[in-house]
């Protein structure tokens, strides 16, 4: 049975309100939960974007149950990898075990804030090879010294490591991230129903091994607001990953999407209250081989409203897939 998640959107609210509405969420049934990581809302009408870390450590003391997970956190730029291993063993301690380090090549609207430029795709997927390699080398205890081609590392442990060290998942748009993924990842991660992603990273090793999607909606008893509503904060979306990964801040995101249409966006995003459009949203990635799908429910002040339905309708509906 494919699993349902829940993402704890931090564009879209900010951190307290996060952790409310994750709290709400495992109550309502959902079976795991996700975390953006960014610097940047894309678009300013998101108006959040509070740090992801501290977010998810709130999160594991307010909740009992619901797997966490980053989706995803970029350690090459922003963040040096030696970090992030140390920030991913405590939250899998502070969480008894319920954390995933979902891990990607980022985007410049988050990484170009420490002012180290922005490199082109190849070498993205290069750090990111490389940062995986690191983050492997500190989990298993080893007293780390690096010297590669894009990070160093001096004499680096880790102190307090996990028994159950966590899961590493990697964001997959093409054949190298795929590459990496199968070779290096324990889940693979995508946010396109596409089953090529899914076979490449088969091919590469990746078998049997979990695979998590996620998808936006936009839950309302009006259907126009709705649409008004993910028209307005979530346009974006439908620019695709080669146009996301590079824009640098909200401003060119605005541009970048200024005749995108609210009709465009109800076309990709299911939009209202009606139970079969938001299930036949989330067909293609079950059919896809999609083993956990995220859903993404646009604008912060609607959360508690959507967990509500989602609990009485939506799940159950899901259920069946």
């Amino acid at each position: 049975m494919v699993q349902i998640g829940y993402t704890m959107m931090t564009e879209q609210a900010g951190p307290r309100a996060l952790v409310e509405d994750l709290v709400a969420a495992e109550r309502a049934g959902f079976d795991f939960s996700v975390t953006s990581d960014h610097y940047f809302p894309w678009l300013a009408s998101q108006g959040h974007a509070p740090y992801a870390w501290s977010v998810l450590g709130a999160a594991a003391q307010a909740t009992e149950r619901i797997p966490l997970m980053t989706y995803v956190t970029c350690p090459t730029v922003r963040y040096h990898p030696a970090v992030i291993a140390q920030k991913a063993a405590t939250m899998q301690l502070l969480s008894q075990g319920r954390f995933r380090l979902g891990l990607g090549s980022g985007e410049n609207l988050n990484e170009h804030v420490v002012g180290a430029g922005w490199p082109s795709p190849r070498i993205r997927i290069e750090m990111l090879e490389e940062a995986v390699e690191i983050i492997r080398a500190l989990f298993a205890g080893e007293n780390v010294n690096h010297q590669g081609a894009h990070f160093d590392v001096a004499n680096a442990r880790l102190w307090d490591l996990p028994d159950d060290l966590p899961p590493i998942g990697v964001a997959v748009s093409g054949e190298l991230s795929c590459s990496l993924a199968g070779r290096l990842a324990d889940l693979v991660i995508a946010t396109e129903p596409k089953s090529e992603l899914l076979e490449s990273f088969d091919r590469h090793g990746g078998r049997g091994k979990p695979r998590v999607g996620q998808l936006p909606v936009c839950y309302d008893t009006d259907r126009d607001a709705a649409i008004a509503r993910a028209h307005d904060q979530f346009r974006w979306s439908v620019g695709g990953w080669p146009v996301n990964s590079e824009l640098p801040g909200p401003s060119g995101f605005a541009g970048a999407t200024q005749y995108v249409t609210p009709q465009d966006v109800a076309e990709s995003i299911p939009c209202g209250d009606d139970v079969s459009q938001f299930v036949e949203a989330v067909r293609p990635y079950a059919e896809a081989g999609f083993t956990e799908i995220a859903l993404v429910q646009v604008g912060g002040e609607q959360q508690l409203p959507f967990i509500a339905w989602a609990e009485k309708e939506l799940l159950p509906a899901l259920r069946e897939l």
